[in-house]
């Protein structure tokens, strides 16, 4: 699952658990009865975003700089890596770290990169030595904690 749309599932989690369900069956009798202002939505809390998602082992969006750190960091590796979709290659290293946040076996990790990082040249991914330093880039600079 990508990580911004696990985020997504959060937050429409978050805000259907504020909103709460009603048992009343009961339907207005005519259009007149429904309240004469619309509810305010409720507000979700980014605190506890961000707790649910590091919880499920999605660290926080990179900093501008962290960011363009990473990106230079693929880039030097080689550049079809990020191959100019930037927000791709933030949104692959985000679910790498949420990946390996459990898997501690660097073999399998080097593994997992392969698998997560191709490219239009490298449909089976770059290979195991370019995995090792595309791993290396995303700890670094997205997940040192992992």
């Amino acid at each position: 699952m990508r990580t911004h749309h696990g985020i997504t599932i959060l937050a429409a989690a978050g805000i259907l658990a504020l909103t709460g369900c009603s048992s009343d069956t009961k339907t207005p009798a005519s259009p007149s009865a429904a309240p004469s202002t619309p509810a305010a939505a409720p507000s979700v809390d980014p605190g506890a975003l961000a707790s649910a998602g590091a919880a499920a082992g999605i660290p926080p969006s990179p900093a501008p700089t962290q960011r363009a750190a990473y990106l230079a960091a693929l880039t030097a590796i080689d550049p079809e890596i990020v191959n100019g979709k930037d927000d791709k290659a933030v949104s692959r290293g985000l679910s790498q770290c949420q990946a390996m946040k459990d898997e501690k076996d660097v073999t399998k990790r080097v593994a997992q990169v392969e698998k997560r990082f191709i490219g239009p040249n490298h449909p089976e991914g770059f290979g195991t030595t370019k995995s090792a330093g595309i791993l290396a880039a995303v700890q670094a600079n997205l997940c040192p904690t992992y």
